[in-house]
């Protein structure tokens, strides 16, 4: 080809080239912002859940299921974006929902009993309750309280009093679901690399059998397997249980 028909058809590309990755362009800008905007949503929806719907102070039982609801219809909306992160969290928080706000139920029971046995309005109660989610230092916590102290009078200090071991000693229930979720999320995104419809969860089940604990509040069962605890057996690691050999003491 000659040098000059062949500059010739460099130059009459150019133009087509250049609309080409302008094009491509636009349309990168175009998912970025979008991914932008899945993200902050996300991030939303997360701190609501954190904050108005299974924190420990809070709104009544049937608030609560209503604004779970709420996050999961948003979860379910953005869920074409990335069905198989966002559908699989949101799936995993609706089977999970009773269980997660059990606690809200029988926070519901105790506050409706100070509220009795103080012979004051079940609302005020409910905002001394969700007074303890500021900061006492804060300006907020001092408004509030001045605010539930003029409504209630000499009855506010005893239900304040009241409150505060209420919620100390409600269970989290909602804590040990949480905790279990975060562990199994992982582990259950590798079922499809294992055969057998009931296969991955008999290992599983093995592993957390099987597996030390690392740390726990009861310093009896510091070092052992739930296993060992519940047998009072010592057993190998879990990895030579699988017939893998005895475990290589790591180097340093």
């Amino acid at each position: 080809m000659q040098p000059e028909l062949y500059r010739d058809i460099v130059i009459a590309t150019e133009p087509c080239r250049d609309s080409l990755l302008t094009a491509r362009l636009a349309e990168l800008r175009s998912l970025d912002a979008r991914a932008h905007q899945l993200a902050e949503d996300l991030r939303t929806l997360a701190r609501w859940l954190e904050r108005d719907v299974v924190a420990l102070a809070g709104s009544d039982l049937a608030t609560r299921h209503h604004l779970f609801d709420f996050v999961a219809d948003e979860l379910h909306q953005r869920e074409p974006e990335d069905p198989s992160r966002i559908g699989t969290m949101r799936v995993a928080l609706q089977n999970q929902r009773d269980g997660l706000l059990a606690f809200a139920g029988v926070l519901d029971d105790k506050l409706a009993a100070i509220a009795r046995a103080a012979a004051v309005p079940d609302y005020l109660v409910r905002e001394t309750c969700l007074l303890h989610r500021k900061p006492d230092t804060s300006g907020a916590f001092s408004q509030g309280w001045n605010r539930l102290h003029a409504a209630m009078g000499h009855k506010f200090y005893g239900v304040w009093a009241a409150v505060s071991p209420a919620l100390g000693s409600t269970p989290r229930s909602s804590s040990l679901v949480e905790n279990l979720n975060s562990r199994l999320r992982n582990c259950l995104t590798l079922r499809r690399h294992l055969n057998g419809g009931k296969a991955w969860l008999g290992l599983l089940q093995f592993f957390f059998n099987h597996r030390r604990f690392m740390r726990i509040r009861c310093g009896k069962r510091l070092g052992k397997s739930p296993r060992e605890a519940m047998t009072g057996e010592d057993h190998p690691h879990w990895l030579t249980l699988l017939g893998l050999g005895p475990l290589q003491p790591r180097q340093s």
